[in-house]
């Protein structure tokens, strides 16, 4: 520790002051900490400046020959913990609170992984792990987001769409194929509203949107790498663009299964609601019956706009004008030691902005209007994925550290281990650590990637638990959390984070365990 952090500590203990209790105190209150407490602002602030000043604490420990997830205990993953009971236990004992006082809690976890880092490692460690996941992890996911919700909420559906048994397969159906073609982001931002407003007339309805989150947000998007995170940086790594699609076989499976048992307790629900007394006709737009139309069609050329700069962003590094091809450096804008934002990634996000402002300007009030659109869902979803990759740091940098040390071998392995892992991370780094583990086994047969010769059956395992596993919690992917919010948005009473999970715990671990019988051993 420096002279100078020395003399603000000291400072500190001589006005009897502690700073981030105030800060966690206010917090918890609810109370807005900057107007209520002047003095604190200036103490913070001067507490942010003394860890920035801190460059290169335990220098002879965090040179450029160690990996940071081998000087990381396994406790600094507690504040990712944190923030994961924050999601699931204050919504369910405290909804109003944590409705206004979402931004809070994910500051406080925030602090407190960054703050006792930041004393560890430097400011200038400090500095370069938020800058990297903001910059080149977090902000391209919230802008991929963001596109697809702008542009989805411009395309409606009209006409009588009644929420039957069979209505709500074809339509999952529907959205389980497209997700492969158009992302589970894409497909879940476009089939979601529908759905929503074909059952608008039932009570019990919040079944039919887990189904909806186990089948088009994650397991639709298996079959081709346009589908899934994961499958897309396989591919940028060496894997043939369609060799995902032998996962169709488990993909039939999956979704046959998950589809039938939809139907058998959707119509067990169904019967109950005609038994209660409640009729489609209940709904004003039910009782007379108009033909199926889609307007706001032209959104389909910006949602083509999204899914060709995802794919353009990976393809750009093949040209010498994005990246050297001799030592593979992608070229952009250098923003910190080590920190270079390339220029394929902000082409990708500038498309997809201005496909999300065309969006804006090209379409009528009234479809959005009627598809019920809003600003809150994106802010929520904004909001606490900040606080979860901030926090999610240590666990990513354990990960890789450890992973291929972690004894997996056999495809089972892979699978249960990634989709494991899978659930609660990112998918995609997860996918990224056990790919290059099977890489290292160094198998004579197998497809020949950039990290090495993998075995086909490994490839399969890793490949179905990131993408299938995805499923089995609320932030296990991107459009998990964001049709929750939709759903309640609309008054659908969704099951809670522990809830989600008794549903995943009950209906997918069985359904992957049969996966591992049939595909695995």
């Amino acid at each position: 520790m420096c002279e100078f952090e020395r003399f603000v500590l000291f400072l500190f203990i001589a006005q009897d002051f502690d700073p981030f209790m105030l800060l966690v105190a206010a917090i918890l209150k609810g109370e807005p900490v900057v107007k209520k407490q002047k003095r604190l602002r200036t103490i913070l602030l001067t507490y942010i400046l003394v860890l920035c000043s801190n460059m290169v604490v335990f220098a002879s420990e965090t040179g450029e020959q160690h990996n940071l997830g081998e000087l990381l205990p396994v406790w600094s993953v507690f504040p990712f913990v944190g923030m994961l009971l924050s999601i699931a236990i204050f919504p369910l004992i405290k909804p109003e609170w944590w409705e206004h006082h979402m931004l809070k809690v994910v500051v406080f976890w925030s602090l407190v992984f960054l703050v006792p880092f930041g004393f560890a490692f430097g400011g200038e460690m400090l500095v370069l792990n938020i800058l990297e996941i903001v910059l080149l992890d977090y902000l391209p996911f919230i802008v991929l987001l963001f596109g697809l919700f702008v542009v989805a909420g411009g395309i409606i559906l009209r006409g009588t769409l009644i929420g039957t048994p069979k209505v709500n397969i074809i339509l999952l159906l529907i959205g389980t194929v497209l997700a492969s073609w158009v992302g589970t982001t894409g497909a879940s931002m476009l089939l979601i509203r529908p759905v929503i407003r074909a059952n608008q007339w039932r009570q019990k309805k919040a079944h039919i949107i887990v189904f909806f989150i186990f089948l088009v947000s994650n397991i639709g998007g298996c079959l081709t790498p346009v589908g899934d995170p994961p499958l897309f940086l396989g591919f940028l790594r060496g894997i043939p663009f369609f060799w995902t699609m032998k996962l169709f076989p488990m993909f039939l499976l999956n979704s046959g299964i998950l589809l039938t048992v939809l139907y058998f307790l959707d119509r067990y629900y169904y019967e109950k609601e005609l038994a209660a007394g409640r009729r489609p006709s209940d709904v004003e737009d039910a009782q007379v019956k108009k033909p199926l139309r889609v307007e706001g069609l032209l959104n389909l050329v910006f949602m083509g706009m999204i899914i060709g700069a995802v794919i353009l962003n990976g393809v750009l590094p093949n040209s010498a004008v994005f990246a050297d091809q001799v030592t593979g450096e992608v070229y952009g804008v250098h923003v910190f030691e080590g920190i270079v934002v390339g220029y394929n990634s902000i082409v990708q996000m500038a498309i997809i902005l201005i496909a999300a402002f065309l969006s804006m300007k090209t379409t009528r009030k009234a479809i959005r209007t009627d598809n019920c659109f809003t600003w809150a869902c994106i802010k929520e979803v904004a909001t606490l994925f900040i606080g979860i990759f901030i926090t999610m740091i240590p666990a990513l940098s354990l990960l890789k550290a450890h992973g291929a040390s972690l004894g997996i071998t056999s495809p089972m392995e892979f699978f249960w281990a990634t989709g494991a892992l899978s659930s609660f991370l990112d998918n995609a780094p997860t996918y990224l650590v056990f790919l290059t583990t099977a890489g290292s086994l160094g198998v004579a047969k197998g497809l020949i990637t950039t990290v090495g010769t993998v075995s086909a059956k490994a490839l399969m395992g890793i490949s179905a638990g990131a993408v299938f596993m995805g499923a089995n919690t609320y932030i296990g992917n991107a459009p998990n959390f964001m049709v929750r919010s939709i759903a309640e948005e609309n008054k659908i009473a969704m099951p809670s984070f522990f809830g989600y999970m008794l549903w995943s715990l009950c209906i997918l671990i069985p359904l992957f365990f049969i996966d591992t019988l049939i595909f695995f051993l």
